[in-house]
């Protein structure tokens, strides 16, 4: 499963994001929590940085200099047969206030596994390059929170085995195109102790297809897969401890429509939990399908350090198989 953005937070806690979500990142995950927002503010930089724990292995049995690129990778992973390699980064500049927020999102993401043969290169890659804009409507003192974001999508996606013995850069692989989607979100919170929440989110409303606009950043002969609407659905409680402490727990379940459909169900899931002190502080855990999550963050008025370490599902339903992975991120607002 490869959302379209999930940060370290979320990552941290499970992958559960939906019904917890309270910053300017509400614009990718759930255009609702932008009614949370408490005050109005931009980032500037966030970066983000994201890889396997074996990077350093691969690394050392054959050096590479670009992580994003198959064919730089190829013969690092050549060397590594069966080894699989996860690399991610992105930015996420933004402005935001209550009920409203715009976004410029950029991602790479490379996924790749040389087979233990030696013969075909797994490549998942994908170049994202998006303009997010969104709106909230709170209702009944904030108690139902409706949201809806705007997103344009520019793509290079390739998604299949290529041979070691072809080409392996990316023009000759990729399917590029951009579109337009819709995504809305649904928080409703009781009024009573702990904030019980439960949030829906409808991704890719009517289905996002790549075809309206193409050659935009490279001329291929195809376009990226089109993304079919689903629903995330989350329960999320807030216990507040004393004056500066409290805590999050949230129950997420992801992709409604897929998982009815799929013989591993399990994946869909995730638990999350937060521990922050004085805003300053944030302890996270949480379970990612079958596999345990955690992070940390340290936060000041202007800035924020999280890291996050987590296991992804990579094997096919029947199969499952792990792949650790470290997060990075620093956040500079104004």
């Amino acid at each position: 499963m490869r959302p379209f953005y999930i940060g370290a937070r979320g990552l941290g806690m499970g992958g559960a994001q939906i019904g917890v979500v309270d910053d300017e990142t509400a614009l990718a995950v759930n255009p609702a929590g932008l009614g949370r927002l408490r005050d109005v503010y931009g980032t500037l930089v966030d970066p983000e940085i994201e890889g396997s724990i074996n990077w350093p292995g691969i690394y050392l049995s054959q050096a590479f200099s670009n992580p994003f690129d198959p064919a730089a990778m190829e013969p690092s992973l050549a060397a590594s047969p069966g080894k699989p390699f996860h690399a991610k980064a992105q930015l996420f500049p933004s402005f935001v206030a209550r009920n409203f927020g715009i976004g410029i999102f950029g991602r790479y993401l490379f996924d790749g596994r040389v087979d233990a043969t030696g013969t075909n290169l797994q490549t998942y890659y994908q170049n994202d390059l998006a303009v997010l804009m969104g709106f909230n409507f709170r209702l009944w003192g904030g108690r139902i929170k409706l949201g809806i974001v705007g997103k344009a999508i520019s793509r290079i996606e390739i998604n299949k085995a290529i041979p070691v013995a072809g080409a392996l850069d990316i023009p000759s692989n990729a399917s590029e195109g951009a579109g337009v989607g819709f995504d809305s979100g649904l928080t409703l919170t009781a009024p009573i102790v702990w904030l019980p929440s439960i949030s829906v989110v409808a991704r890719d409303i009517g289905g996002t297809r790549f075809d309206t606009i193409t050659g935009v950043r490279m001329t291929t002969a195809t376009q990226p897969a089109p993304l079919s609407q689903d629903y995330d659905v989350a329960l999320s409680v807030t216990p507040i401890h004393s004056k500066n402490s409290r805590s999050v727990f949230t129950i997420e379940y992801d992709k409604l429509l897929e998982a009815q459909q799929a013989a591993d169900k399990v994946r869909y899931g995730h638990v999350g939990y937060e521990y922050n002190l004085a805003d300053v502080f944030f302890l996270r855990l949480g379970m990612n399908g079958r596999y345990w999550t955690t992070g940390f963050e340290i936060a000041s008025e202007h800035t924020q350090i999280q890291l996050a370490y987590y296991g992804a599902e990579i094997g096919p339903a029947g199969a499952p198989e792990e792949d650790r992975r470290w997060v990075w991120k620093f956040v500079f607002r104004f």
